[in-house]
């Protein structure tokens, strides 16, 4: 049996490289992606902002604060999916087995493929090589005989690295690590493992199993196996998406009925458009709505950290009879969600998600269920969008005069 090789690969800082890449001026300076209006979060942040605290997913006046120098650049996704796909497409010049992870990142079995490039760490670097050629970005990549060792080890080569881990030096890889290096280990857990004197993966490894399975339970066997460098996992190829959402933070407290219809209706339309792409349908619609009055703060998950505000989130869902990717039928239901909710207080942030996927070519009839006439509008509205652009026509709103501008980007115009 040929030994089992896992690659990792995964780009550097993927949004800000590519901005940095299209426009000379960035270079070298610290890049900040999202975050450009007063209540955005920062979608990706450049080498350079993170030499100053800043990273992904923080609030956008925390950044302005950390890094005032910062060049704030607006997100363009269609822009960083395009790049997504040609490094995806030189990851399927090397091997068919590829599990997508996000648009910059994807674990590859490379295991039938070593023999015809030489070799593990060859093709790591032909991976590399050929992905600077397809889009003069920069890679990170891991190798070794598991999934969790093949990621660990690509981070720990940031940025532009290669690390190999065969499997007589996973321990040696391993051990020294902080216990959080684990997958599924998160902060609670990491606090509970503390107190039981354990921070390193060596100290897990030869933590007493009985005692741990006493306080995990069976969660205790699995950190286990994971903690010796045992990793069952395959890499899973060709992977229906669990679902498909979008949503947007107001640029101010929202409770108007047709602004929040207006977001909605933008929010459906898109996701419906992305489904049909694909060749989808979801049956399970959901709306996430997040409450403008603050309810206390989130203690910091680093040391160094702020504390980050707590604003309510609720969601509610309803699954559909059939599934489907029609944007009419997605918007009719969130807005039944949304009245529903009854709320009489303002909310910053609405969105749409749809899940239960079904692809389209798998679809199966019902013999006696009436016939359900087929959605021509969808259809016939993204050959429009793909002919004329994004911004040529959508579907119509109460008042267009609720359309923040988050939606018109939205739509493309």
């Amino acid at each position: 049996m040929s030994e089992r090789w896992i690659l990792h690969a995964d780009m550097d800082a993927f949004y800000a490289s590519i901005e940095q890449r299209d426009h000379p001026e960035l270079r070298g300076r610290p890049v900040i992606v999202g975050a450009t209006s007063a209540r955005g979060v920062v979608a990706a942040a450049s080498y350079e902002a993170r030499a100053f605290g800043v990273r992904s997913a923080m609030p956008g006046f925390r950044a302005r604060e950390l890094c005032p120098e910062a060049a704030f650049v607006q997100s363009d996704m269609e822009k960083y999916a395009r790049v997504s796909a040609q490094v995806h497409a030189v990851f399927a010049e090397l091997t068919p087995e590829i599990e997508p992870v996000a648009l910059d990142e994807a674990f590859l079995d490379i295991t039938g493929s070593v023999g015809l490039f030489g070799g593990p760490l060859a093709l790591a670097r032909r991976l590399k090589r050929r992905v600077r050629e397809e889009t003069a970005l920069t890679i990170s990549v891991g190798v070794g005989p598991t999934k969790q060792v093949a990621k660990i080890a690509c981070t720990l080569g940031k940025p532009d690295g290669l690390l190999l881990v065969p499997r007589e030096a996973v321990r040696w890889m391993l051990d020294p690590l902080p216990v959080r290096r684990i997958w599924g280990v998160g902060p609670v857990l990491g606090d509970k493992l503390a107190r039981f004197g354990i921070r390193t993966i060596a100290e897990l490894r030869a933590f007493d199993p009985r005692t741990l399975e006493r306080e995990l339970g069976e969660r205790a066997h699995e950190l286990l196996a994971l903690a010796r460098g045992d990793d069952p996992r395959p890499v899973v190829s060709d992977r229906d998406p669990k679902s498909y959402g979008e949503e947007s933070t107001f640029e101010r407290d929202v409770i108007d009925r047709e602004q929040i219809s207006a977001a909605l209706t933008a929010h459906s339309e898109t996701v419906a458009r992305r489904v049909r792409h694909d060749g989808f349908r979801g049956r399970v619609v959901t709306l996430k709505v997040k409450l403008a009055t603050r309810r206390g703060q989130r203690e910091p998950r680093l040391a160094g950290e702020d504390a980050e505000p707590i604003y309510p989130l609720l969601t509610r869902q309803k699954t559909l009879r059939e599934p489907t990717d029609d944007g009419a039928l997605i918007r009719r239901t969130v807005l039944e969600l949304w009245d529903q909710l009854g709320l009489t207080e303002p909310v910053r942030l609405l969105g749409v998600s749809l899940s239960g996927m079904e692809s389209r070519d798998r679809e199966q009839l019902e013999l006696f269920a009436p016939r359900r006439p087929p959605d021509r509008l969808g259809p016939a509205l993204d050959a429009i969008h793909e002919r004329f652009g994004r911004g040529a026509i959508h579907r119509a709103v109460d008042d267009p005069g609720k359309i923040t501008p988050g939606m018109r980007k939205k739509r493309g115009e």
